[in-house]
């Protein structure tokens, strides 16, 4: 992990089946992650995505 992605912890990450989880975005804090993700779930509400902690 490198120096800058130890600086944002919170990702949002799109579920794919059957392969590993792709890193959307990445933040510094979870309330910038779950507005982001608000507004991602608006526009693409079939794709499923998640807030982890990394």
């Amino acid at each position: 992990m490198t120096y800058s992605e130890q600086l944002k912890p919170w990702c949002i990450v799109r579920d794919i089946p059957n392969q590993e989880n792709i890193v959307v975005k990445r933040f510094r804090r979870r309330d910038d992650a779950v507005a982001y993700l608000q507004v991602l779930k608006q526009s693409a509400r079939d794709i499923a995505f998640q807030i982890i902690f990394k």
